[in-house]
């Protein structure tokens, strides 16, 4: 049980009692149940819009494009308005409420006959009604609400998590560090139940149970976020973080005429707010040129308090600092958004590749549909992260000396190299596929082409890999969003995973477009006809991975250039001595 440790008391406030191990249950329930909730439901939208809306598929595909875009890029406003203005309690809460509202409106488009056109089989003149304006427009509300919510949750429910333990302690580092794991772990059950229950209830047996069911999973992610309030650390928000980096940005343009000082660390403004949530940085010569903002001149006011009278025109070395965070940081984030890409387009070609390939569940008559392959990339993840948690880290503590093991960027670098093997094994066995499609058919695909005997099987070497890199490199990107920011940005922190995914679905589709332009009218043939058989999506894969090669040759770069926020005690990422935690000495 973690001892109710407390910080020490500084400012006359009430102490903070940390209750992480109390709060843990009902975080991850919440999270678990959301999930449930609106993964499941989100992942068959493309069926629900053109079975039940009669919308033709290219309309139905352009709205769920723009609905999941949208709802992604949600988090940076949500993220904003969280830490400026309402905290992560309020936020939650308030999203939480949306997205029931979301699925209720949802629920209501499948079992309400009016809500939705009539079904095409039932249309006397054999054609398809679409939806009628004011159908469209209650669906939009539905939709409205499940991105305020998604914009409201996806960013906050992490911090706020992670915000139960005592960040000042050895057992609440290594809680912080755990709950990262257990988060991911929790997701990945879930959507793993979302695209088999439900999507089978919603195709197979009704839509209007389809759609109640994750409804009411909502409604318990609400009951369990609400039934910890008494319990719950609430961070206040402290102001608008980005309004603070801006300030700097424009200070050092207005003083970008001065001298760099030889001793920045000396003779910099570094007032500090006795309220500050921030960790004291100190001092990095990276990025010297946001310096010119700290530097006092002769008509520089200060307050009484030590403040600056004008914060547009001189800030302090911690705020500084703190852009120079954000400039790593993204700097890092930008690694991410390419290796995505490697995930995305995995989990779509490998629909197709299976469909064109030996399905049969063993010598049964009982194929595995196509779309539940990505199963085993997810039971990959959720084997893995308990081996990894409770086995691996321990170890690796005792040798490196390190509370997580080894450090986050290692962890991030051993998953970039993994989605690169992942993306050649891919190659491979679709050229093996291809082969025996063309000499050994066994069938023939309707509005596709010949099956290839290989079993369905051989996909799964492939997705376990991609599950491992999973495993560690976007559990190692979330945790780095989230230690990495300042304090006082972590929501916003939160939300830059999701802007990455969003920046690599639409990379992606810009990717496809181009070789797909490229390679039509090519003497080569089409990279993606319909029938793969007819294709090079082999040279596809290789081509991803050498992108993940340049990838990860950047990252590499980016990870030996990087400062940790902590440098004073944070050994460096790559070096060898993981023991070394001399603070380092600032260079002019």
């Amino acid at each position: 049980m973690e001892k109710k440790e407390q910080d020490v008391n500084t400012n006359n406030e009430p102490e903070i009692r940390y209750r992480g191990l109390k709060a843990m249950p009902l975080i991850i329930g919440n999270e678990a149940f959301e999930k449930l909730g609106t993964i499941g439901t989100s992942n068959n939208l493309l069926i629900y819009l053109t079975t039940v809306f009669n919308m033709k598929s290219v309309t139905a595909n352009t709205l769920i494009n723009v609905f999941n875009g949208t709802a992604n890029f949600a988090t940076l406003p949500g993220a904003f308005l969280c830490d400026t203005y309402f905290g992560r309690y309020k936020t939650l809460g308030f999203a939480s409420v949306a997205s029931l509202l979301g699925m209720m409106v949802l629920t209501l488009t499948a079992g309400v006959t009016n809500l939705h056109p009539p079904s095409c089989e039932n249309s006397n003149s054999g054609a398809c009604q679409g939806p009628t304006p004011w159908q469209l427009a209650f669906l939009f509300i539905g939709f409205g609400f499940l991105v305020i919510g998604g914009g409201g949750i996806r960013p906050c429910n992490l911090a706020f998590g992670a915000d139960q333990f005592n960040p000042n302690t050895e057992s609440g580092k290594r809680a912080i560090n755990s709950f990262f794991n257990w988060y991911y772990f929790t997701l990945i059950f879930a959507v793993m139940i979302s695209i088999t229950v439900i999507v089978y209830i919603q195709s197979n047996i009704s839509w209007t149970w389809g759609l109640a069911i994750p409804m009411f999973l909502m409604f318990l992610s609400c009951v369990f976020f609400f039934a910890g309030t008494k319990i719950y650390v609430k961070v206040k928000a402290s102001g608008s973080p980005l309004t603070s980096a801006v300030r700097v940005i424009v200070a050092a343009f207005k003083k970008r005429h001065l001298k760099h000082p030889e001793q920045p660390w000396l003779s910099l403004f570094n007032h500090i707010p006795p309220n500050s949530t921030n960790s004291n940085l100190s001092y990095t010569a990276q990025f010297r040129f946001v310096d010119k903002a700290a530097i006092t001149e002769a008509d520089d006011k200060i307050n009484p308090d030590g403040s600056t009278a004008n914060p547009w025109r001189l800030c302090s070395m911690q705020q500084v600092e703190e852009v120079k965070c954000l400039m790593r940081v993204i700097s890092i984030w930008a690694s991410f958004v390419l290796f995505y890409v490697s995930i995305t387009q995995l989990h779509n070609y490998v629909v197709f590749q299976v469909l064109q390939a030996d399905r049969h569940l063993g010598n049964s008559g009982f194929k595995i549909p196509a779309a539940s392959y990505s199963v085993f990339t997810m039971i990959t993840v959720t084997i893995w992260i308990p081996i990894y948690d409770r086995i691996l880290v321990p170890r690796l503590r005792k040798y490196t000396g390190i509370d997580s093991g080894i450090t986050i960027l290692q962890r991030i670098g051993v998953g970039l190299v993994l989605s690169i093997v992942a993306m050649i094994l891919s190659g491979l066995i679709e050229d093996k596929r291809r082969s025996l499609a063309l000499s050994k058919p066994i069938g023939k695909e309707p509005r596709r082409g010949a099956i290839s005997p290989l079993s369905g099987y051989w996909f799964v070497p492939q997705l376990a890999i991609m599950g491992l890199s999973e495993g560690f490199a976007v559990i190692g990107y979330i945790e780095f969003y989230y230690k990495q920011f300042p304090e006082n940005m972590r929501s916003i922190g939160g939300s830059f995973l999701f802007l990455g995914m969003a920046m690599s679905s639409y990379l992606s589709g810009l990717l496809v477009s181009i070789i797909h332009s490229t390679t039509s009218g090519s003497s080569m043939g089409d990279w993606f006809p319909d029938d793969l058989n007819k294709g090079k999506l082999d040279y596809f894969y290789y081509l991803i991975a050498a992108l993940g090669v340049v990838n990860f040759a950047y990252f590499l770069v980016c990870a030996k250039w990087y400062k940790y926020k902590e440098s004073s005690v944070t050994p460096h990422a790559f070096e060898v001595d993981m023991t070394n935690t001399k603070p380092e000495k600032p260079v002019a």
